[in-house]
C-alpha cells in the first residue's frame, strides 16, 4: 500500500468546535497511522470489504474517513496508543467523528 504524507504543523487545531475539514484532517492523520500497523490495517481492510488501493482511492472520502475513525473508537488499545503517539486527547476522535457524515446519528449505547 502506497503511503499517505500529511503536513506537519506546530499549531494544534481547536476541535472543541469540530468543522468536517479538521474532522477529515484528524482522520487522515489515523489513517496515515494505520497504514503503518500492518496488523492493524489488516485488520482495517478485513472488516471494511476493502483492498488497499480501494482505501488510497477513497482517502478523501468522508464516509470512508468517518469509517476509519470508528476503527479507531471501537478498539481502546489502538485508539490509546494513536492518541499518546500523537499527543492527541482521545476526545478529540470523536469529536472529529461527530463532524463527519452519521456522526449526528444518536447513540444508543
Amino acid at each position: 500500500m502506497g503511503a499517505f504524507f500529511i503536513a506537519r504543523t506546530d499549531k494544534q487545531p481547536n476541535y472543541s468546535a469540530m468543522q468536517q475539514e479538521e474532522a477529515e484532517i484528524l482522520a487522515l492523520k489515523a489513517l496515515t497511522y494505520l497504514a503503518g500497523v500492518d496488523e492493524m490495517m489488516d485488520r482495517f481492510v478485513a472488516l471494511s470489504g476493502m483492498g488497499p488501493n480501494d482505501i488510497l482511492e477513497r482517502a478523501q472520502d468522508p464516509d470512508m474517513l468517518a469509517g476509519v475513525l470508528d476503527f479507531f473508537l471501537f478498539d481502546e488499545a489502538l485508539l490509546t496508543e494513536f492518541c499518546e503517539a500523537r499527543e492527541i486527547n482521545p476526545e478529540h476522535l470523536a469529536q472529529a467523528r461527530m463532524a463527519l457524515p452519521g456522526g449526528d446519528l444518536p447513540h444508543w449505547t
